[in-house]
């Protein structure tokens, strides 16, 4: 159950972080939730991407965690 649970955190993060950098790429004013940062372009559309990054690395270990519980059961 909690690595159900943190596939949902990670697929939330992966969500987030991509649409901002998405939205931060078609228009560069527009920040989005990291606009509180004040990082400029460049390190606001890295922490976008970091953010992206984390949620797919959650999502994919919480997977593979599950589903070797699963064959253990």
């Amino acid at each position: 159950m909690k690595f159900d649970v943190l596939q949902i955190v990670g697929a939330v993060l992966t969500v987030l972080g991509a649409q901002g950098a998405i939205r931060l790429l078609v228009d560069h004013g527009n920040t989005g939730l990291l606009g509180w940062l004040g990082a400029g372009f460049a390190g606001t559309l890295v922490c976008y991407l970091a953010v992206t990054a984390a949620g797919v690395v959650l999502a994919g270990w919480a997977h593979d965690r599950a589903k070797a519980l699963g064959r253990r059961k």
